[in-house]
């Protein structure tokens, strides 16, 4: 299947994607690699924004189950966030890239606010730009702050990076008979409750025709090998 190339696009990509062998924390060695897959994608001449979850260090509905209030459980993932969000900046300076962190919870001692216009001209001016903190507000997934900030960018897709190829029918690391998709309708994601992101995330996504690559992150040169249409992966989009 030949998928289309898209020049603007947001990278989403878990917190649990930075810990590498480990079960918790960042792993240097995984983040410096992601970092080297962005710098390449850049490279290719994309214009990249980030969103980068918390999971690896707190994930608000968990720290919920155990006892914290909601909202307070998600203000802490979101504070999770900005440190993984500082992570991905520090490996990706390191290699010459410019980038720039925003969050929508104000730290102007680390990072910048998030403002709309000053994002899109970093953009411009070949920065990437990291989003932290989700949407800044509790009750919302980083799924939804990466459909929320790429309609706002004007990208023309969210590329969901993870440890697998694609959106199968089954988890394939639990059933060998798995299949993978190679293209899905928002419809059918939503009818079929296929955990590609959350529902409100592919609603967004649906309603303002931006398509979903779900793809592997971790396998060396996937980004910029499906961002010019080919390798491996899954894309959701509208029906023609």
């Amino acid at each position: 299947m030949t998928r289309p190339r898209f020049h603007r696009i947001l990278l989403k990509l878990s917190g649990e994607a930075l810990m590498g062998p480990g079960q918790f924390g960042i792993d240097p060695e995984t983040v410096a690699s992601m970092a080297g897959e962005v710098a390449a994608a850049k490279e290719a001449g994309h214009q990249l924004c980030l969103v980068v979850g918390g999971g690896n260090i707190f994930r608000g509905i968990a720290g919920a189950a155990q006892g914290f209030d909601r909202a307070t459980g998600d203000y802490m993932g979101m504070l999770a966030t900005v440190m993984n969000a500082l992570a991905v900046q520090n490996a990706l300076e390191k290699i010459g890239v410019d980038t720039r962190v925003q969050s929508a919870i104000p730290m102007s001692s680390v990072c910048e606010p998030y403002i709309r216009r000053r994002a899109m001209r970093h953009m411009e001016k070949g920065r990437i730009v990291i989003f932290a903190a989700g949407t800044g507000n509790p009750y919302f997934t980083t799924d939804t702050a990466a459909a929320l900030r790429a309609a706002e960018m004007g990208c023309n897709a969210l590329f969901k990076g993870t440890s697998v190829d694609g959106v199968y029918d089954a988890d394939p690391k639990k059933v060998k008979t798995a299949s993978r998709y190679d293209s899905l309708s928002f419809n059918r994601v939503l009818a079929d409750n296929l955990k590609v992101m959350d529902a409100s995330a592919v609603a967004l996504c649906r309603d303002n025709n931006i398509p979903i690559v779900v793809f592997n992150i971790r396998q060396p040169g996937n980004l910029a090998e499906v961002l010019a249409g080919r390798g491996t992966a899954t894309i959701v989009q509208n029906e023609e």
